[in-house]
């Protein structure tokens, strides 16, 4: 049985070139970038060249603004760590309500030891409200921390109109961009964004290795205190292997950007629509016109999100309720809860995130299957409407 993936969101695979510039890097090729001889030399380039694709695809005015870590919410810690560490008299940090984990619970546990926290909300199509944000940054305000684009729903936030308010107010703008970048374009060279964070995994690079990108003259302290590697801003020796891998990666994004925004939308969007068709009861969740290209969210009423996916598996259909870093948890999720999606709706949403692997015969085998997984569901579960 085939696989019908559609759980990039969650993680991607690996691209077959990305591997194939890794592979020598394991046995061959394994000095240690710091060493003075050639051997390990030769590493160092090549890491060198990894940075300066980062670099590339994100548009940062040097590469020396990328410090490699392990992964995005590494990233994430270590920026927001950074400034507060940098800033020390001031105490208060601004995020919203629909954050990553990463993020998210950094920031509430800074909150428990000394800092305080404004989490701004979202209204039902996930959408911030600028004025409030206006609003609460203060001279005190170490740091502003929003994500580019939602995980769950794949919303992008009008980040350079936040990011020129932060600036506005005096403050430090730190963006997650795990979902967003190698989807969408972005140029750090004409943004307000002090810090940004990156993963591997989430553009068809290895699990286990990101960046943190942080603009010159950005006041930032280590994450990780150890030797000298990343211009001793991330101690540790490099995990030569992932950091090539990255470099690879980023480079076939950003010659993948066009497809992205045109076949993989075409596809997500008649994935989309066919599926709110077919099945009745279902809402989108996020605004419509203002998201990701290759994610949607959709609540299919009356039913668990747990259900779907089981029978979808059947099929050999790979997707996610939520977001995979919550769905271990039987509550809805907290991005589902800040739109104010109703309880009957937010258990049975379903995210579907598609990549440049996915086809057309991907799409219409789960537009075959999943309305009638959705009417059977609905025949046989406690919540449909005929058992509130």
């Amino acid at each position: 049985m085939k696989t019908i993936y559609l759980d990039n969101n969650a993680t991607t695979k690996v691209d077959e070139e990305v591997f194939e510039e890794m592979k020598p890097y394991f046995c061959e090729l394994y000095g240690n970038p710091s060493s003075m001889h050639t051997f390990g030399g030769q590493v160092h380039k090549k890491i060198d060249e990894a940075r300066a694709r980062v670099a590339e695809l994100i548009g940062a005015a040097d590469p020396s603004e990328i410090i490699f870590t392990s992964c995005g919410s590494e990233s994430d810690n270590a920026a927001i760590t950074g400034v507060i560490k940098s800033n020390p008299n001031k105490k208060h940090i601004v995020t919203t309500k629909v954050e990553h984990p990463a993020v998210r619970n950094m920031c509430r546990y800074l909150a428990k030891n000394g800092y305080f926290l404004t989490e701004l909300g979202v209204d039902k199509e996930g959408m911030l409200d600028l004025d409030q944000l206006r609003e609460v940054v203060t001279d005190d305000t170490a740091l502003v921390t929003i994500m580019y684009a939602n995980n769950e729903t794949g919303v992008i936030f009008p980040i350079d109109e936040i990011a020129a308010i932060v600036k506005e107010k005096g403050s430090v703008f730190h963006t997650d961009a795990v979902q967003a970048v190698g989807k969408i374009p972005l140029d750090m060279k004409s943004a307000n964004i002090d810090l940004l964070a990156l993963s591997g995994h989430k553009l068809h690079a290895p699990k286990g290795v990101g960046a943190l990108y942080v603009k010159r003259g950005t006041k930032y302290s280590p994450f990780i205190i150890g030797g000298h590697q990343e211009h001793s801003r991330r101690g540790g020796t490099e995990n030569v292997p992932s950091l090539i891998g990255l470099g690879k990666a980023c480079e076939l994004a950003g010659a993948n950007i066009e497809y992205e925004n045109t076949e993989v939308r075409r596809l997500r969007d008649k994935l989309e629509d066919n599926l709110m068709r077919l099945a009745p009861d279902t809402r989108l969740n996020g605004r419509k016109d203002q998201r990701l290209p290759n994610t949607t969210n959709i609540s299919f009423e009356y039913v668990e999100g747990e259900a779907i996916l089981l029978l979808m598996n059947d099929f050999g259909i790979c997707a996610s309720s939520g977001s995979a870093c919550t769905s271990g948890s039987l509550e809805p999720s907290h991005v589902m809860r800040a739109m104010g999606v109703p309880f009957t709706a937010a258990h049975g949403s379903t995210r579907f995130s598609l990549s440049r692997y996915n086809t057309e015969s991907d799409v219409d085998l789960v537009i075959e299957k999943l309305p009638p997984i959705i009417k059977r569901l609905r025949e046989i579960s406690p919540f449909g409407r005929d058992n509130l």
